[in-house]
């Protein structure tokens, strides 16, 4: 008897839309699949290329994983297909069961304090994406500011903290653009102010990154000891607890002892600053002309119950720009209920729901779009595996899937062709990495990124 095959369409193919693809394909089920993997960018890998710093060649080691998965033959992947514009939902009911969105969440969260809106103040997302060769954000970034403040105390905070604060000629042994290499070079940085609003035993740090910050060429580290002074039972005993907050606190107290010792100071210095809550963005001048001349800072203490409360204690450090790293926020799909409060798409396990809280039948969301923007790729395996137990229970019943007109996987592409969409393949993105492999090798580099949308589509493409 032959198997019945699912017809499904994944929209994302970042690691969350991959690993949903990769983790079917492996699941034990009674029926037959054909994946389509669709992507707005020319290239696959969502923030695994677009939103992990270049100087991590070690977290970009998940890319042979992602990369096995599209190679295995098993699984389509049409890159430069917006969904939205170059398919609707109703292209994808006439031709498949399912659809899972995996679009992620790659803007940033707001902050609301005054002066934030100033022509110097900065979303960390919007930092990334230029110096991570983003094809859809522009080619240059207004480094400069000798003095920058950035407030945040997770890792992203860190990337923008150490690509701001580090020497240009030391990214060229990475994938670095040369539109960032030479916008960098041309920063005056000399300081760089890292806020946390909590105490150091609170920090979202993992500890490599940690480590790198301190691995800076001519770069001091400055922390405050009066920090470390602050009694916080509550989040010294949760930190107790944790492995990952013993060598966090290893790597403090070393960076605590190192800045006694007499040497020559760096050219460039970090001031981490703990117990710290942005208040306002001190500026002067109007429009356009609107400059930014401090960051006014209340500081904070413990409440008792694993809060903070402000002391009414208030200073004023002078900066000249403001990055905020307070979090990534989820972008509302086309024609899907989304949660504007909580940048997700409303869901329960993974099946997508209406305004009534009824699930959607077909529809399904996995990854940051379903969860919001936390945790690491551990998570976004088993967010996937949960979203795909709902979706193989659905098919089972067989009565929530969509039972598609014409699934034949020839007419998907005959409708992008029909359409002039200038679609990228699996081929197409190895003729891409193979490009900037050799680029980077003619210049001593992993690879040189092309950053041009045009570009990275007509190499693709054989052009």
């Amino acid at each position: 008897m032959t198997k019945k095959t699912l017809r499904l369409a994944i929209v994302g193919a970042g690691p969350a839309g991959i690993f949903a693809a990769d983790l079917l394909r492996k699941a034990e089920r009674d029926f037959d699949i054909s994946i389509d993997l669709f992507e707005k960018l020319p290239a696959p890998y969502g923030l695994v290329r677009y939103g992990v710093a270049p100087d991590h060649p070690r977290i970009k080691g998940i890319v042979t994983s992602l990369r096995e998965v599209l190679d295995n033959g098993t699984v389509r992947f049409f890159g430069n297909v917006e969904y939205g514009k170059d398919l609707t939902l109703d292209d994808l009911k006439h031709h498949y069961n399912a659809v899972i969105f995996s679009t992620g969440a790659a803007r940033d969260a707001s902050l609301d304090i005054e002066g934030v809106d100033a022509p110097a103040s900065y979303g960390a997302a919007d930092f990334v994406s230029w110096f991570d060769g983003h094809p859809d954000v522009p080619r240059t970034w207004p480094l400069e500011a000798e003095s920058v403040a950035v407030i945040g105390n997770g890792n992203v905070a860190l990337d923008i903290s150490r690509m701001l604060i580090k020497h240009p000629e030391d990214l060229l042994t990475t994938e670095i653009a040369d539109n960032v290499y030479e916008g960098l070079t041309q920063s005056p940085i000399r300081e760089l102010h890292l806020f946390g609003r909590r105490g150091p035993a609170s920090v979202k740090f993992t500890p490599l990154e940690l480590r790198e910050l301190g691995e800076q060429r001519d770069v001091d580290i400055v922390l405050n000891e009066a920090d470390f002074l602050v009694e916080d039972p509550h989040a010294e005993e949760l930190a107790a607890a944790n492995k990952q907050s013993k060598v966090i606190n290893r790597v403090f107290d070393t960076w605590r002892k190192n800045q006694t010792e007499e040497r020559e100071p760096a050219s460039r210095k970090l001031v981490m600053h703990f117990w710290s809550k942005p208040l306002a963005l001190v500026t002067e001048g109007e429009g356009d002309e609107r400059r930014i001349t401090a960051i006014r800072i209340e500081r904070t203490k413990p409440d008792g119950q694993g809060g903070i409360i402000g002391t009414g204690e208030i200073s004023e450090i002078p900066v000249q720009a403001f990055y905020r790293a307070v979090g990534y926020f989820g972008s509302a799909v086309d024609e899907i209920p989304f949660d504007a409060a909580r940048g997700v798409i409303p869901n329960v396990k993974g099946r997508v729901l209406d305004e009534a809280g009824e699930h959607i039948g077909g529809v399904y969301a996995t990854g940051w779009i379903k969860r919001g923007p936390v945790g690491l790729i551990g998570h976004t395996k088993s967010d996937a595996m949960e979203t795909l137990e709902q979706l193989i229970a659905d098919e089972a019943t067989g009565g929530s899937l969509w039972q598609p007109e014409n699934a034949d996987e020839a007419a998907i592409t005959a409708l992008l062709d029909e359409r002039g969409v200038e679609y990228t393949t699996v081929d197409g993105w190895h003729l891409l990495d193979e490009h900037e492999r050799s680029l980077g090798e003619a210049s001593g580099r992993e690879r040189m990124k092309v950053v041009p949308r045009d570009e990275m589509t007509q190499i693709s493409r054989g052009a």
